[in-house]
């Protein structure tokens, strides 16, 4: 049968975010993508030419759809496919309902302190993974990647060429994220990043950046005086807002009912309490830092890792035959001396991501210790390290260190970090740009040679060297902290904070989720004696309760 010519989108279609579309005529080229003709390799690389931040939903009115979003779904797209009907949506909330929801998806967001995609909240609505697309055609339909990330390190890399690529690409990643007709501002933590940012919206715009940054009248959590320092630097008009406990206590509720489904990220209340003052101030877009540490080797772990990777250099007929018999005995595990080396050597052997369930938070306390006999019966408790082979077998030949830069793409960006600024930005009536994460400073990041991003143990090595004179000394120096919460000091302290959350956590043990010895043990002991590593747990518990109570208030198991 011959198909009935397509002159135009269907209405139904629709396209969020801000796309740059190849050259040529933009109906033309969402035509192609529909086209039953293009075979699926064709369709991924037309998807793959689209630049920016996006969702697509295209339909042909004939019964054909695609939906796809951009490489690190800055924008989502969620979709429910019942019988021969699809349906689809931004919010997994919006096709959803109370009576769908899925102990797994609870499970996996303890895990991981979010639910990363394809799951969501309910049973049957999936949410699109970053760089992947949905094809339906009369019912039948398939979800792929048709961006996989592909490093090319290019050898003999000159420094000075590449820095002088590298500033440039920057200030025009922050000249496209500007919009002429919305007041833009942006997030200021102090670090190396929202510093760049800063300075970068300074020169594109070409006049004083206006800043937010939000500091904690807390011993080690606050990091005002940097934000200072970066703010002369580039003669920023530097706002400020110190959040209390106040804050969280009113700031709690909101947040967590503002999500589709549970969220776990504990700097979103400081996102969005920063957000809200640029709001207020008048401004209708903030520019955002995230993304340099996963594209440039910053996060601290990327340096542990390695000191791991070295046992591998070790021959291993020394390593097999002498040392891990050694190290590996319960001489050498129940010997104050060699207790480190007992547990370097066990975990430099566990083979990556496997290795990262040692710091894993649920994993380490143990879900048997954490969650009911009943919540457990009714969940697959090895799914979410499964999740994490499948995304880090995806990726081939590239080295450990870029495996793992992508695995956070996936996961601390796509998972985490994004959705918590874009709802958090969303809540407070403002709009985001990430340009850290512009297309070409990606593609410049795959070229970069593993020693440009980790040299020996100094994390993002290329990166400060060549904003060495751009951004203050002390900012260089600095070592990573962001917009942490004080939350586990200020629940021991504050009356009205620790009521909330007690009351959230002994709501779960009444959902029949969390054990009341734990709870218990949590509040009585466990909080007291390590309010940094215990408050995570409680801040999870409690995001998780109070998400259930705006949307679901009497689901239990």
């Amino acid at each position: 049968m011959m198909e009935r010519p397509m002159t135009d989108i269907d209405p139904s279609s629709t396209v969020h975010g801000r796309a740059r579309w190849p050259a040529g005529s933009l109906p033309a080229f969402q035509q192609a993508l529909l086209s039953p003709q293009n075979s699926p390799a064709q369709r991924r690389s037309l998807l793959a030419s689209i630049g920016g931040g996006f969702s697509l939903a295209l339909s042909d009115g004939q019964g054909r759809w695609l939906l796809a979003v951009d490489r690190f779904a800055i924008e989502t797209l969620c979709f429910r496919a019942d019988g021969g009907s699809l349906r689809h949506a931004a919010r997994a909330d919006e096709l959803g309902e109370a009576s769908d929801l899925d102990p797994q998806a609870f499970f996996d967001y303890l895990f991981f302190h979010c639910i990363p995609s394809p799951r969501t909240a309910f049973r049957g609505v999936q949410r699109l993974p970053p760089g992947h697309y949905l094809w339906w055609d009369q019912g039948q339909w398939s979800v792929e990647p048709y961006w996989v990330p592909e490093f090319s390190p290019r050898e003999g890399l000159s420094f000075n060429g590449a820095r002088t690529q590298f500033l440039q690409l920057l200030e025009q990643a922050v000249a496209r994220q500007l919009d002429a007709s919305v007041p833009t501002a942006c997030f200021l933590s102090g670090g190396t990043d929202s510093s760049t940012v800063a300075g970068m919206l300074g020169k594109a715009s070409g006049k004083a950046p206006v800043s937010y940054s939000i500091g904690f009248d807390a011993a080690g959590y606050d990091e005002m005086a940097f934000a200072r320092i970066a703010a002369q630097h580039f003669g920023a008009d530097h706002r400020e807002y110190y959040v209390k406990p106040d804050d969280l206590v009113a700031g709690i509720p909101l947040v967590a009912a503002h999500f589709d489904q549970p969220f776990g990220n504990s700097s979103v209340l400081p996102a969005y309490y920063c957000a809200l003052k640029a709001r207020q101030d008048g401004f209708g877009r903030m520019l955002a830092g995230d993304g340099g540490d996963e594209l440039f080797g910053g996060n601290s772990r990327y340096a542990k890792q390695r000191v791991f990777s070295w046992w591998m250099l070790v021959p291993e007929p020394l390593r097999k035959g002498l040392l891990d018999p050694l190290f590996q005995s319960r001489f050498a595990a129940g010997t104050p001396g060699l207790r480190k080396a007992y547990s370097y050597v066990e975990q430099a052997n566990d083979p990556m991501p496997h290795r990262l369930l040692a710091y894993n938070l649920i994993v380490r306390l143990g879900p048997a210790q954490v969650l009911t006999p009943d919540f457990l019966a009714q969940v697959q408790t090895g799914l979410p390290a499964q999740h994490q082979q499948q995304v880090w077998s995806a990726v081939q030949g590239a080295s450990e260190l870029n495996t793992t830069l992508a695995f956070d793409w996936r996961y601390t960006l796509g998972a985490s970090d994004l959705p918590k600024v874009r709802e958090s930005t969303a809540l407070a009536g403002v709009s985001v740009g990430f340009p850290m994460l512009d297309d070409d400073l990606l593609a410049f990041s795959l070229g970069l040679p593993d020693d440009f991003k980790l040299r020996g143990l100094k994390l993002r090595w290329f990166f400060k060297e060549a904003l060495r004179g751009f951004l203050p000394d002390e900012i260089l120096r600095k070592k990573k902290q962001g917009f942490g919460l004080p939350f586990g000091v200020w629940t021991l302290q504050h009356p009205g904070l620790h009521a909330l959350a007690q009351d959230s956590v002994q709501s779960l043990v009444a959902r029949g989720v969390v054990r009341a010895d734990f709870a218990q043990a949590l509040f009585g002991r466990l909080l007291a004696e390590v309010p940094g590593y215990y408050g995570e747990m409680v801040w999870i518990l409690m995001m998780l309760e109070q998400w259930l109570r705006a949307r679901a208030p009497d689901w239990r198991l």
